[in-house]
Order: structure tokens, then C-alpha cells, then sequence
């Protein structure tokens, strides 16, 4: 089964309108994986990561973003990645990789090596690449 690896603004995008186009490809991924067609590995830091920008950034009320996060955690086909290497987090970040959350996901990437990442992040796919770790591309 293909494996995605979920970037915070993967997530982001597919629960605000920040971006209806971004929103609409997230949604579809979302949907596949309801159906079991593809597993969305979640890194754990990217649900804090998640949480702490709808709250500090889209303001959004903490029983919103409670209830956004349950509803995520339960959906078929998704699994929360609880193991990070952060001796490799290290190895990436910040000569690498500049943001520690770009360097959590290419870590999560690199324990996963047949997953892609899944983010519109067109900095972290060029620096992806660079590694080797592949991304889903959105057309």
C-alpha cells in the first residue's frame, strides 16, 4: 500500500481555506485513505505543530482545534508515527534543513523509505529531493 508522509501544511490546507485548490487535492487524498487505498503516516510533532498554528495563527478556538485533531486521529487509513529519530532531526537540521519541522518530516521520510511526503511546500520539495526523499506530486 502506498505510504504519504503528512507535512503540517498538508494538513493545514486541508482544514482552513487558505488555499481552495490545495484544499481540494488534500481532500481527495483524505478520501482515498478512507477507502484504505493509501496509508497517511502522521508524524507526531506534526500534530503539535498543527495544533499550535490554528491556534496562534487562525486564532482558532482550542475545543475547534480539539475536535479537528480527534477527527483526524480517527479516520481510516491514518497512523500517527510515535518514533523519531532525532539524532537524525540533527543530521538535517538547521545546515539542511532550516525549519526543525521540515527536518521531523524528513526524517519520518527516511524511516520510512518507500513513503513519499505529502505537503505544497515547494522549498521543502526541492530540499527533499536533495535527500533523496520523494514527495507526491499534485498536478
Amino acid at each position: 500500500m502506498k505510504e504519504l508522509i503528512l507535512d503540517t501544511n498538508f494538513l493545514i490546507s486541508f482544514v482552513t481555506d487558505r488555499n481552495p485548490a490545495q484544499q481540494e487535492k488534500a481532500a481527495e487524498i483524505f478520501m482515498s485513505a478512507s477507502r484504505l487505498k493509501l496509508l497517511l503516516l502522521c508524524p507526531q510533532p506534526v500534530i503539535i505543530e498543527f495544533v499550535y498554528v490554528l491556534e496562534k495563527i487562525y486564532h482558532q478556538p482550542k475545543k475547534h482545534i480539539q475536535q479537528l485533531a480527534a477527527d483526524l486521529l480517527a479516520l481510516p487509513g491514518i497512523e500517527v508515527i510515535h518514533e523519531i529519530n532525532f539524532y537524525q532531526v540533527l543530521t538535517f537540521w538547521p545546515d539542511h534543513l532550516a525549519d526543525f519541522g521540515d527536518a521531523l518530516v524528513a526524517t519520518a521520510a527516511k524511516m520510512r523509505k518507500e513513503a513519499q511526503v505529502a505537503t505544497f511546500d515547494k522549498k521543502l520539495i526541492n530540499s527533499l529531493k536533495k535527500f533523496g526523499i520523494r514527495t507526491i506530486h499534485f498536478s
